[in-house]
Parts: structure tokens; sequence; C-alpha cells
């Protein structure tokens, strides 16, 4: 496979040229007018922060990347789908609460914002991609829709995978609640008997009949019937039915590559990551430690692997921040050039992602990196 062309600007501005124009520059120069984007629908994949979390990426660069998009003739909206997790984004309502908080709403975005996987993260479309880890992918049922693809992606360290850019964007954010069940483990929900109200809503809405309320009015699921779907974990509204056993970090980076090849099959798509407030951990926590290396900058590609391959080198590359995390767990050790992600989270392996998005056909992490 041939190497594959990664764009990238440095932060440096003038009066002429702000950072939204160095944005809408970099994008261009990598080709995201070659698109047919005339009356198509184009996802715009972003991660709206949880609330208390601040290094998110700046509403206004999702305003200008709408504006670039309506201009070349498409219909843009922002999107992102509901967490496994409870928190400020676990369903519509909260996750649409939560990206008005944080600066993303159709007055300031200039496009609509929709919550993919619908009110409770049930509302998805099952993409058959029949791969080593996953034969079927729960997607976002307002993505799977989509006619293009756009991810904007946070470049950050991440405790599960390593890091997060533009696979994680893709694979993780674009799974329906049911998928991040998939995605995050090895087993089967469990029921947590504490927590359980009896409410029936699991009952109710379990396609399988593969749950009921025992003579103490308390959940059980029958593992004879249960497929791992996770709808019951994405409906309990009392942390009652939760993720079993976890997954490794490398399965878990390769189920995310083969959950993004599900997202963009038969689909244009094109992508660019912030290399800004590079985080040690996701941004799905309600706080933000400080960034483990400078600001570097902004790259684009049609290549999510060289993308991600790209980001990594670079971050790797550059000089750690004094007083930050990394910093100061580290200090006597030479920080450029060493892998930053393996030295944050011991237990990852997010090369194992790369190496599998560009076994399944995703991408290729030899890439040229040309600096606008």
């Amino acid at each position: 496979m041939e190497s594959s062309k990664v764009y990238f600007t440095d932060l440096h501005t003038t009066p002429r040229r702000n950072l939204l124009d160095k944005m809408e520059l970099v994008v261009r120069k990598a080709g995201i007018a070659n698109i047919n984007f005339d009356h198509q629908f184009a996802a715009i994949k972003i991660h709206f922060g949880e609330p208390g979390n601040l290094a998110y990426i700046r509403p206004n660069y999702a305003a200008r990347m709408a504006s670039l998009l309506r201009e070349l003739g498409a219909k843009p909206f922002l999107t992102d789908c509901n967490t496994l997790y409870s928190g400020g984004r676990s369903n519509a309502v909260d996750h649409l609460q939560s990206a008005m908080e944080n600066g993303f709403n159709p007055i300031s975005a200039q496009c609509q914002v929709i919550i993919a996987d619908g009110l409770k993260g049930t509302d998805y479309s099952e993409i058959e991609i029949g791969q080593e880890y996953c034969k079927t992918a729960k997607i976002g049922a307002a993505i799977a829709d989509a006619d293009v693809i756009v991810t904007m992606n946070h470049f950050k360290g991440h405790e599960q995978t390593g890091f997060g850019g533009a696979l994680k964007n893709l694979g993780m954010g674009c799974a329906s609640v049911g998928g991040k069940l998939e995605l995050h483990s090895a087993s089967a929900p469990v029921v947590d008997k504490d927590n359980c109200r009896g409410c029936n809503i699991c009952v109710k809405h379990c396609a399988h009949d593969a749950i009921h309320l025992n003579s103490n009015h308390i959940a059980e699921i029958d593992y004879n019937k249960c497929v791992g779907c996770g709808q019951c974990v994405a409906l309990c509204q009392y942390d009652a039915v939760v993720l079993g056993e976890g997954d490794t970090s490398e399965r878990l980076n390769c189920k995310i590559a083969e959950y993004t090849l599900a997202v963009l099959k038969d689909k244009p798509n094109f992508h660019v990551s912030f290399i800004m407030n590079v985080s040690p951990e996701c941004d799905c926590w309600n706080h933000n430690d400080a960034a483990i290396v400078p600001d570097l900058g902004i790259a684009a590609s049609f290549d999510p692997v060289a993308l991600d391959a790209a980001c990594a080198d670079m971050v790797m590359n550059a000089p750690a921040i004094q007083g930050c995390k990394l910093f100061e767990e580290h200090q006597h050790e030479h920080l450029e050039g060493v892998d930053k992600f393996k030295l944050m989270h011991p237990d990852t392996n997010w090369q194992a992602g790369l190496e599998h998005a560009e076994k399944i056909g995703l991408g290729t992490r030899d890439y040229e990196l040309i600096r606008i």
C-alpha cells in the first residue's frame, strides 16, 4: 500500500490568518472539496465534552467546518452517540444539555446538533462487517444514515486505548450504547442486585426474552438467551445492569478498528485532528489534567490510520511540559522521542489498533507529512 498524505499546520497566526482560517486552509489543501457534498447529509462527528472537562475542541472550529461543508453543498450536522457509563451524556436529553453548556448548539455551530443513537441509546443500525472480533457493528442511526462522514478529533491520551484520535472518535464514538458494551466488555452484562429497583424496564425492552424479575423483584439474566446486545445497560436508570468482565486494551483497540470499518463502509470520509490540550486522559471525564506536551497544530487526511500515526509520532517527539503529570512522574527521564502514551498508561497497547486497522484495509501507518 502506498503511503498516505497527512497535511499539517502549526498554530502560528497573523492578522490576516487566524486559527479558524488555518483549519480551513489545511482541510482544503488535504482535498476535502474533492468529495461530492452536493445535497448530501454530512455527519460531523465530534466529542461535545463532559461538563467540567475543558480540553474538548472549541465549538468555533465546528462552526467553521459546518460553514465550509454548507458552502460545498452539504447538509451538515454535528453528532455524537450516548455514553455507556452514567454521566452528562448517557441519554439524548442530558447529552444535548451538556453540548449546550459546552457551546455546541444550532446557533453557535450554525447547523443542527443530533444525538445519533436516539433518546436512550437504542436507535442504531446493525452493519455487517464479518471481522475477527465483530461480525456486526451497532452504529448510531443518524451516523449510519449519513451520506458522508467528517470527523473532528481531539488528540489526547486515553486510559484504556493509550490515546484517542480519529479511530477512537469513529469506532467508539459512533457506536450505540449497546455497541459500546460490545466494545468494552469481554462478557455479557451483569445485575448489581443492590441497585435494582424492580422497575421492569429491562424486561420490557429485551428483544431476546433474556431477562426477568425474580420473586424478590430483582432482575435476573438468562445467559442461555442473552446475546450481549447491551440494551439493558442502556435503559437502566439505576446502574443496576452493568458491564461484565472488561476487555483487554489490545482487543478493545482491535474492536474499535472494526467498528470504524463499519462506520466508514461505502461512504466518502475525511478526518481532521487537533493536537491541542493533549490531556493525559479522555474527554469523557468531568475534568481534565494539564496538557502533557505543547499545543502542536492541526492535521488532516482522508486516511484515519495515517492521521493517528502522524499525530502519535508528533506527540512522542515533542517535549513534555514541565509540571504536567507525565513530567512529574518521569522527570529524570528523557521524554522526547519516547512513547508517552505507554508511560502514562502502561497497560495499554495503542499500536495493536493501528496494526489491526491496517490489516483490515482502513488505511496505512506509512504516511507523508506535508506541512502547510
